[in-house]
């Protein structure tokens, strides 16, 4: 009870918009408004700050990095070949697939579960990671995507392809925002800094608010092993990998719980956003964010009481 008491609250702020969105209290253009608002607005600010203000020589250390992109492969790999070989997908399926596996919600359930359980300064190898999070699966994502379409021809434009697709993602542009700051110095007004965290606060509740909302649209139909498939392989196989290697690493206790629960968060949104923009397996990244954050309520406390 008392684990639930932590990831509780941010389900429940998440749940607010779901019912809100079943009752019809709030239209599907307002939830769209509010979630253009959190990811393209408020939560880069908050990225930007975080970046701009992280101790890099410290933070960014290769075993925290290396154990959690080494589960997020793993999950990549095991999405995108158990679509193909197992449930016989298309590769363009298969890859969209591979991307549930790979994306887990870094930012909207990692954050706010990490600081509940540990608190706003056990939040420094979150932002590390997050730092890397969209560039890195986007530009895996992108790039497995195109090779496949391009089945061996056209493959000089994949470089611009990956940039240009990467490029129009608010995240990565706030987090390259405040990496150039923190490596300039740039200093900052701090009336300017104040607007920034007016703005940052407002993020995540929003977010998982309009998150919520997002959810009650999807609908779980068809394709139920595939997408019970891939929900294991995003909390149960990217996790226990970030487990095994960190442990190998010898990774700092809290970089460790950072690395793990964020292994361990539900498919992000994004993941149904890139199936979407390549129009290829929606209905299983839809399902399967849907789920897979239902599902995470539990083993979410789960991987809590088992870290030290």
């Amino acid at each position: 009870m008392l684990l639930l008491t932590v990831t509780l609250p941010v389900f429940l702020v998440l749940g607010f918009g779901y019912l809100a969105s079943w009752r019809g209290w709030i239209g599907e253009t307002a939830i769209d408004g509010v979630m253009k608002f959190s990811q393209g607005f408020a939560i880069p600010c908050l990225l930007f700050l975080a970046i701009a203000r992280l101790d890099l020589a410290q933070e960014f250390d290769l075993a925290l990095l290396g154990s959690f992109y080494a589960g997020a492969l793993a999950g990549f790999f095991a999405g995108l070949f158990g679509a193909r070989l197992i449930f016989g997908r298309s590769w363009e399926d298969a890859v969209a697939i591979g991307f549930v596996g790979l994306f887990s919600n870094s930012l909207l359930l990692g954050l706010p579960i990490t600081e509940r359980a540990y608190g706003p300064d056990a939040l420094q190898a979150n932002f590390a990671i997050i730092a890397l999070h969209s560039p890195f699966c986007y530009a895996v994502g992108i790039t497995a995507m195109e090779l496949v379409r391009a089945r061996g021809g056209g493959l000089r434009q994949l470089p611009g392809k990956v940039l240009k697709g990467m490029g129009r993602n608010a995240l990565i542009l706030g987090i390259a925002l405040g990496a150039l700051v923190n490596v300039s110095n740039l200093p900052m007004p701090e009336v300017l800094v104040e607007a920034l965290e007016l703005m940052a606060r407002a993020g995540l509740p929003t977010a998982l608010f309009g998150l919520g909302g997002i959810l009650y649209r999807y609908r779980p139909e068809g394709d139920m092993r595939v997408i019970l498939y891939v929900v294991a392989v995003s909390l149960v196989l990217h996790p226990a990998v970030v487990w095994g290697l960190g442990s190998l690493a010898g990774l700092k206790l809290e970089a460790f719980r950072s690395a793990v629960i964020t292994a361990a968060m539900a498919p992000g949104v994004n993941a149904y956003l890139f199936a979407s923009i390549y129009g290829t397996a929606k209905r299983v990244a839809a399902s399967a964010v849907l789920i897979g954050t239902a599902a995470s309520i539990g083993t979410a406390t789960l991987w809590l009481a088992l870290l030290p």
